[in-house]
């Protein structure tokens, strides 16, 4: 009898789980209503920009300050008077190519190889090999390449662009190209400012809507492929674990009560 009862409440747990799919949210970045947030958008933006990883022809902008950045923060202007405010905004700024070889040539450093690294890495050995010449330096280092950023199914990821006319067909290429998950339908290249972005609408799943969408990308565009979302496979993805933890419970209750019995 109990046995019965444990296996009614267990079923019932399973189908509540299942039929909770209905509040399930799908996981969609961007929408062209008031749920598009800037916030939302620099995140991901973000995340993309922390795993681009240096590569040859990279022009990097290097930024060098001691004491650990203090004169960025500097809050009360306390060490910098309106003069030297001015210098430093005037200061001309430098840009330095990745060799063919993978390094870079600096100023007082030398050559560092940075190829394959992410900014985060390479302005850890950046910021050692100025420890030599400053007190605690902290590196602010940029890419400043005519760049895209793709965001999708596959993740994101930074593409670089080299010429003047790249279309988003070609970019979308040297993504990974549409997979099955992707929308060719639903693509969304936002441009400009993040927190007023110009946003067009994109469908390449026709030949016509390819001919009469915005198909020419700039440096700093984001394109987003919306990936298709099946709620019911990824709620249960989602519960799999509760339900066999759920499951290796009941079934020791089960066999205890029998053995008792």
């Amino acid at each position: 009898m109990v046995k019965h009862i444990i296996l009614r409440k267990h079923y019932f747990l399973i189908i509540f789980l299942l039929f909770g799919c209905k509040a399930y949210k799908q996981d969609i970045l961007f929408r062209l209503d008031d749920q598009f947030t800037s916030a939302d958008l620099s995140e991901a933006v973000s995340r993309a920009n922390s795993n681009y990883e240096l590569q040859t022809d990279d022009r990097l902008r290097v930024e060098v300050f001691t004491n650990e950045g203090e004169r960025l923060i500097d809050p009360n202007f306390e060490l910098m008077d309106q003069q030297n405010n001015q210098m430093v905004q005037q200061r001309t700024r430098y840009e330095y190519l990745i060799q063919a070889d993978g390094s870079v040539k600096l100023p007082m450093v030398g050559k560092k190889n940075l190829t394959g690294l992410t900014i985060d890495e390479a302005e850890k050995i950046l910021e050692q090999g100025y420890k030599e010449h400053y007190v605690d330096p902290f590196v602010k280092l940029s890419v400043i390449n005519r760049r895209v950023i793709v965001l999708g199914a596959n993740g994101g990821q930074v593409i670089p662009i080299e010429n003047e006319n790249t279309s988003i067909v070609e970019v979308l290429a040297l993504y990974g190209g549409l997979n099955l998950g992707a929308k060719a339908h639903n693509i969304k290249l936002i441009r400009g400012d993040l927190s007023n972005p110009q946003v067009f609408q994109i469908d390449l799943a026709t030949l016509h809507g390819m001919k009469s969408s915005v198909v020419a990308v700039e440096s700093e565009d984001i394109i987003y492929v919306e990936p298709w979302r099946r709620p019911w496979l990824e709620s249960l993805r989602d519960v799999t674990p509760i339900l066999g933890l759920t499951t290796s419970v009941l079934t020791l209750i089960v066999v205890i009560q029998n053995l008792s019995n």
